[in-house]
């Protein structure tokens, strides 16, 4: 990746950079930080994956994704280059954000890590600042079977001299970040719980309230984001514009009125009676849970979910199954092969495990039997319509749905 980088003219370092890791809430520090930036008058590029619907929304400048014939141009006059230092699919995305920031004159950059940290394609960056949001068990084949060793590689993208922010709400894990950064010569090291503190978090359907109190003594904030961890999430990326310090920290001035600019597709994101949410572990199944609790859902409620076979499917169907009055079970045709969840098996241990579901194999006969809420044994004056339906499970059911549903994941 260094030689890509070098061969293409070191097009990372045109522009500061914001960078960003971890297992749940890069996402939304990233949305948070580039409606601060841009409501700052800046111009904001900002790097993501996945994408819901479109490759394009992975490469954004100024709220607009690259356009396609851009990026086909770029692809096809450094293909000879991709290939003869075999560069990966997510090497040469990488590769063309960071022209296509330089290209486009970016004032600055928000990058989010794609997996991990420490080994990521993004790792080239010198940042402004680099934080690490919550840790949880994710791509354990790659990061390690425990907290600490995920942990471990997530704080990789720490650097010497650089501010160093750490998000993770657990007094063991914000210990063990503090060490890495320590032992790398962060500077400044920002940690929750010690420079800040998150306090009356509440929920509602406009999004989450709450006060933060840290160098600028209490502060009342709200995020049109829904949930008790974007209250974390956004006073990461306070803290990032703090630990910058300068101009950044001069942006925060404006931060209580420019939040209502956040936007975020598909965490617990709603469009009608559709609400989409990319939770595909049992953490994030809990927070949905939560959330839907907190807004008062409509009910009935009807879940519509597709998970990856590689991840805790139980542990979401378990966590889901008290709080929805459906659970429609399918397969997402974006998904690949390898990574489909196995629908008998999930189906026999949901009916071993007490757990109703209703198995829907072709996606889009789920997303109208949910909108219809229509049991198959269902006899025709019996059936309701779903008031609340809720998407879940990977980004690829979500991302899947939207597009058949046509929400724009970037529509403001």
């Amino acid at each position: 990746m260094a030689q890509l980088l070098e061969a293409l003219g070191a097009p990372q370092r045109a522009y500061p950079v914001f960078h960003i890791a971890g297992t749940n809430g890069k996402g939304s520090t990233v949305a948070t930080l580039d409606a601060l930036l841009r409501a700052h008058g800046l111009r904001v590029a900002r790097y993501t994956s996945p994408h819901l619907v479109d490759f394009a929304e992975r490469i954004v400048v100024d709220g607009r994704p690259m356009a396609h014939d851009a990026i086909t141009a770029w692809l096809t006059e450094r293909e000879p280059l991709l290939t003869s230092l075999g560069a990966t699919f997510f090497e040469a995305t990488t590769a063309m954000a960071f022209c296509h920031f330089a290209a486009a004159k970016a004032d600055v950059a928000i990058v989010e890590v794609g997996l991990g940290g420490r080994l990521d394609a993004t790792n080239l960056v010198d940042p402004v600042a680099a934080a690490v949001t919550q840790i949880g068990f994710d791509h354990m084949e790659y990061l390690g079977d425990t907290l600490e060793r995920i942990a471990g590689e997530k704080s990789g993208i720490f650097k010497a001299g650089r501010p160093a922010v750490i998000g993770d709400t657990r007094p063991s894990i914000r210990a063990l970040l503090q060490r890495h950064a320590e032992h790398v010569g962060a500077t400044p090291i920002l940690v929750n719980g010690r420079d800040w503190t998150v306090q009356d978090v509440r929920l509602s359907a406009a999004g989450t309230a709450f006060t933060l109190t840290g160098a600028a003594g209490a502060v009342a904030y709200q995020t049109p984001l829904v949930g008790a961890f974007q209250a974390h999430n956004c006073a990461v990326a306070l803290a990032m514009l703090e630990g910058g310090g300068g101009r950044w920290r001069d942006v925060l001035t404006a931060a209580p009125s420019a939040l209502s600019g956040v936007r975020l597709a598909g965490r617990f994101h709603r469009a009608g009676r559709w609400l989409f949410d990319v939770a595909h572990n049992a953490d994030g199944a809990a927070t949905v849970v939560a959330n839907l609790e907190a807004i008062g859902a409509v009910r009935p409620v009807v879940a519509v979910v597709s998970v990856l076979r590689d991840k805790d499917w139980r542990g979401m169907l378990q966590t889901l199954a008290g709080a929805v009055d459906r659970l429609i079970l399918t397969n997402t045709p974006t998904a690949p092969a390898s990574r489909l969840w196995p629908l008998d098996e999930v189906v026999a241990w949901a009916q071993s495990a007490g757990i109703p579901v209703e198995p829907v194999p072709v996606f889009a006969e789920a997303l109208h039997r949910a909108e219809a809420h229509t049991p198959a044994h269902a006899p025709a004056h019996a059936r309701a319509q779903g008031a609340t339906i809720l998407v879940t499970g990977s980004f690829h059911t979500v991302g899947d749905a939207m597009q058949r549903l046509q929400v724009d994941p970037l529509a403001r």
